[in-house]
């Protein structure tokens, strides 16, 4: 069992592109099933973090494919980037 708090402290690391994106901020949970359907990783800071930061990832459950220790591997492309703002 793992906890959502334990979610929130590994690293998010795609595996198409090699790259760290950082960690889950926010979950989607689908309240008829009591089911996680994604997980929210903030875009990256721009420019030093004075001009915001880029879109955000949600990562469907079903594309996370190992939650380790420290890391927790996914596989998306950039379909999954989301303008939350």
């Amino acid at each position: 069992m793992i906890r959502a708090s334990d979610l929130a402290t590994r690293d998010v690391v795609n595996t198409v592109d090699g790259r760290r994106l950082g960690n889950i901020v926010d979950v989607e949970l689908d309240l008829a099933s009591g089911r996680i359907r994604a997980v929210v990783v903030p875009g990256q800071p721009k420019m030093l973090g004075v001009f915001g930061r880029s879109d955000d990832y949600v990562v469907p459950w079903e594309n996370i494919k190992k939650i380790g220790e420290d890391v927790i591997l996914v596989e998306i492309s950039d379909r999954y980037l989301r303008r939350t703002r």
